[in-house]
């Protein structure tokens, strides 16, 4: 059975300065029809607050110069060649950028999500969604990561507020949607993926 889609309003599209569509291509389209990416993999970890709201780990990724240097995206990273699959690549880079300790915390995996290729990094990236049974103390690697999110699952649930966003790109223009966290815009990737969190929970 498949997954049910991130809200349209999230897929970034090339516009011209009318605002029309540059073409019936999407980026994401182009996210989607990758070949030659490189396996990843991303844990989408849904842990209660101290109140027993349900809220998922993001992270915002250390200023360093790179594609994604200061976005809002999951804790992941790339597959290593140990790694016996999608789950312990997503359980392993959580460890090193967040601190997760899995047990400690009551980790469970739940499955993994629709795969998204992202052409810019050159990755095939698959969402390991999982909860945790107990609010896991997280540390953010300095290197990594500059600071811990925990958003409330109901910012993403059909319906809660995108916005609108234009931004140049060399010569033309890319209009995609957001959501807005702790102050910071969470689009692409992460925004769809966090979107079919969502709507999951949300049917």
């Amino acid at each position: 059975m498949p997954l049910p889609p991130s809200a349209a309003a999230l897929r970034p599209i090339r516009v011209d300065e009318h605002g029309q569509r540059h073409a019936t291509e999407t980026l994401a389209d182009r996210m989607e029809t990758g070949t030659d990416a490189r396996p990843a993999s991303v844990l989408v970890l849904i842990t209660p607050d101290d109140e027993g709201e349900a809220r998922v780990v993001l992270t915002e990724r250390a200023a360093r110069g790179g594609h994604h240097s200061g976005e809002i995206s999951f804790p992941g990273g790339t597959t290593e060649p140990h790694d016996t699959g999608p789950a312990a690549t997503a359980l392993r880079e959580a460890a090193e950028e967040v601190g997760l300790d899995p047990e400690a915390a009551g980790v469970r995996v739940i499955g993994l999500l629709d795969v998204f290729n992202i052409p810019v990094s050159g990755f095939a990236v698959t969402p390991v969604l999982a909860v945790a049974r107990r609010r896991p103390i997280l540390v953010p690697s300095p290197d990594e990561v500059a600071r811990i999110l925990e958003a409330p699952i109901r910012h993403f649930l059909p319906g809660a507020p995108i916005e609108i966003h234009h931004r140049p790109v060399e010569a033309w223009t890319l209009r995609y949607g957001a959501y807005r966290v702790d102050g910071a815009l969470v689009w692409g990737a992460t925004a769809r993926i966090l979107s079919q969190v969502g709507a999951i929970l949300g049917s």
